[in-house]
């Protein structure tokens, strides 16, 4: 007993009690703008139905993850192979099987669960990027070393651009780009990509939906469809600047409590945040954010493997990429995406990644040293 009291001893040393707390600090955050956002239910549910589900994948989660402590994270590389197969299968599988939501084919059913293949699709493509890339460092010397990594990606990319999931598929750009410039990629190819990425909007906007293009239109001028693509947008903004220095108040605002504000307890979440905590309880809210973001490029420094070091950057650029374009659509300087606030937006697949990628950030950390939690 003595020596298992000492293991515990020092795995809960090992806890990288910032990154921790911080975690669980949005998930109580999220869980209370939830309660507030969806108080007042006109779809039919249970009132607090959205934040009782919520807080209960949270918890399993949780518990989930605690228990992935006790494994070495290194042994996710040797299935690399096997999780970009079974993300290929899981992603082809949406076209066959999966049901449409707003205006998309994105969720396949599971008995009461509607689960979202492309949310958990990117922490594995986090896993499998990490294992081919790290005998890559310092060898992207052209696009020729580039080309095979780019089509690596570009398939599962293709595969959600099609569901359509534009946002998620950014995402994985974010994530190539985060992994290759630790690789060493010369910034000469890595601008001539983005030079080429610009020079391919045009092409690319001839395979955009309607209504992809419409959200572009209305980034632009939110007033070209007002009471359509538009509607969001400027609700979401009236919502934030409503909310002034201290806000309304919870279970006060009246652009999410009368649902003139969409999609309020997932994608427009920050915007519940702005009109009823207002401009402190936003700045919070970001600074706890701004907390994971560092603890996640000191992983990475620090990381004692190539391995870890390539997983704790693809996850720093996946959280912070969902940041920046979820606060960025709602406070209207970014197009309107589908891609939720991490460990807040309501959503299981997503709370799910989420929490599961801060875990695998925890283990990075911890095992420096090999520890056992449970003997």
């Amino acid at each position: 007993m003595a020596i298992i009291s000492a293991e515990r001893k020092r795995f809960l040393r090992r806890i990288d009690f910032v990154l921790l707390f911080a975690s669980l600090a949005l998930i109580i955050y999220s869980l209370i703008v939830i309660s507030s956002a969806t108080h007042v239910n006109t779809s039919g549910e249970e009132r607090y139905w959205f934040v009782q589900r919520q807080g209960l994948f949270a918890v399993v989660n949780i518990l989930v993850a605690i228990l992935f402590m006790n494994f070495d994270y290194r042994g996710l590389q040797q299935y690399g192979k096997q999780l970009y197969i079974f993300n290929l299968i899981m992603l082809a599988a949406v076209m066959f099987f999966g049901h449409a939501a707003l205006g998309a084919q994105r969720w396949i059913q599971i008995g009461p669960i509607s689960l979202q293949p492309s949310e958990f699709s990117k922490l594995i493509m986090i896993i499998c990027m990490a294992s081919i890339l790290e005998d890559k460092i310092g060898q992207i010397n052209s696009f020729q070393d580039l080309l095979p990594i780019a089509a690596y990606i570009g398939v599962p990319f293709i595969l959600v651009l099609k569901q359509p999931d534009l946002g998620t598929s950014l995402v994985f750009m974010a994530i190539f780009l985060g992994m290759i410039v630790v690789c060493g990629i010369r910034w000469r190819i890595l601008f001539g990509l983005c030079l080429a990425g610009i020079a391919a909007m045009p092409l690319v906007w001839q395979f955009l939906k309607d209504y992809q293009k419409m959200r572009i239109m209305v980034f632009l001028d939110p007033n070209v469809d007002p009471l359509g693509s538009g509607y969001h947008i400027i609700q979401s903004k009236i919502a934030i600047g409503s909310g002034m220095i201290f806000g309304k108040g919870l279970f006060e605002g009246t652009q999410s409590q009368l649902n003139f504000l969409p999609e309020n307890h997932t994608d427009f979440i920050f915007a519940v945040v702005g009109e009823e905590l207002g401009f402190v309880g936003a700045v919070i809210l970001l600074l706890l954010y701004l907390v994971i973001f560092l603890r996640g490029l000191s992983i990475a420094k620090n990381a004692s493997d190539v391995f870890g070091r390539l997983l704790a950057v693809g996850i720093t650029s996946m959280l912070a990429f969902h940041v920046l374009v979820n606060v960025g659509m709602t406070t209207g300087i970014m197009p309107v995406t589908g891609i939720p606030l991490p460990l807040m937006s309501y959503g299981v697949s997503a709370l799910t990644t989420d929490i599961m990628a801060i875990a695998i950030l925890m283990n990075i950390h911890m095992r420096k040293q090999k520890l056992l939690l449970f003997s």
